[in-house]
């Protein structure tokens, strides 16, 4: 739907906002004609002139809700949504005076980040997920629920839910879960990743080491660098040590071997503390929207040996939101590729 066709042809829909109005009534008064009596000696009226442009304001804003309303309502119409879990442009989470504090940030959404374990034949594997939608769906790492024969999911309140999986996408390191019986959850705000730059303060909320909530902060320290990550069911929960995701990077890899089925995708680098765990958690810009999905991270293979290069060095990576947001749609399908 278009924005114009938002504003001109009504829809019936129980979203409430003024998603169709119609144009402003005509002015309570009739425009002069041959047949209406002469007007009484004395200064022209002048309540046209005052009246026109008031009236055309009036339009102009009515016309504006329209608009705003409409894009709402079509992109509820195009998720099958009563919740609007994610936005084309960049919204502001945290007020205006706190943009960019870590404290507000974290008390802001981290009510959208989950812990994540899945029972696996081998096994079990623990990474974090993002709520983006008040009835339970949640976006996280493929590598961390691919195999699993059951998943539940804690909330940040302590609550815990099992969790099925609806689709996903070994290409791009994504899945789709779906928690039962949930209601009133808070969804997260998805913001636009092609707003990101190098510099740019961001925050990471996950369950590193299984230790649910934790929040570091960082910088972007690069863009669209190629990752390299293992398509193949369980590569990574053997390997790497403390079960770390191996992954590619400048042709060397990190955390251990990858395997022969291999996917590469675009990734936001950051040098917050990410550690395992962190897989599918929020990486998050200073308004409050996630902007990224935490997906690999590097620490030193010696780490179990050696106490000083224990935990991140600062080298992680987060899929673009932008990247989930088109993949929304296939993974909402059921899509297990």
């Amino acid at each position: 739907m278009t924005e114009s066709q938002g504003a001109y042809s009504p829809q019936p829909h129980s979203y409430s906002a003024p998603v169709n109005p119609e144009w402003p009534p005509p002015p309570p008064y009739e425009p002069p004609t041959a047949t209406m009596p002469a007007p009484e000696p004395g200064p022209a009226p002048r309540r046209g002139r005052t009246r026109g442009p008031i009236g055309l304001l009036a339009a102009v804003a009515i016309v504006a809700a329209a608009v705003g309303g409409g894009t709402a309502y079509a992109f509820q119409e195009l998720t099958g949504k009563d919740t609007v879990d994610s936005t084309g442009t960049t919204t502001t989470v945290v007020p205006s005076s706190k943009k960019g504090d870590v404290a507000a940030i974290a008390a802001a959404v981290s009510p959208s980040v989950v812990e994540i374990q899945a029972a696996l034949g081998s096994g079990s594997s623990t990474g974090s997920g993002v709520i983006i939608t008040g009835d339970g769906e949640i976006v996280t790492n493929n590598h961390v629920v691919s195999g699993a024969t059951s998943v539940k999911v804690r909330t940040s309140d302590g609550k815990s839910y099992t969790a099925e999986i609806v689709g996903t996408d070994s290409s791009k390191d994504l899945a789709l879960i779906k928690l039962r019986g949930a209601s009133g959850l808070k969804a997260a705000a998805l913001g636009n990743s092609s707003n990101v730059q190098v510099g740019d303060s961001v925050v990471a909320i996950g369950s590193p080491e299984g230790l649910t909530g934790t929040v570091t902060s960082g910088i972007v320290s690069a863009l669209d660098r190629d990752v390299t990550v293992s398509t193949d069911e369980n590569q990574g929960q053997n390997q790497g040590g403390d079960g770390q995701w191996p992954f590619q990077f400048g042709g060397r890899e990190f955390n251990g071997d990858t395997g022969s089925s291999t996917t590469t995708y675009k990734a936001i680098q950051t040098d917050a503390s990410l550690n395992p765990g962190n897989s599918g958690g929020a990486l998050i810009d200073a308004n409050g929207n996630i902007i990224g999905i935490n997906s690999a991270m590097y620490s030193s293979s010696s780490q179990s040996s050696s106490s000083s290069d224990a935990g991140s060095i600062g080298l992680g990576f987060a899929i673009p939101v932008n990247t989930v947001k088109s993949d929304l749609a296939k993974l909402r399908a059921g899509s297990t590729s």
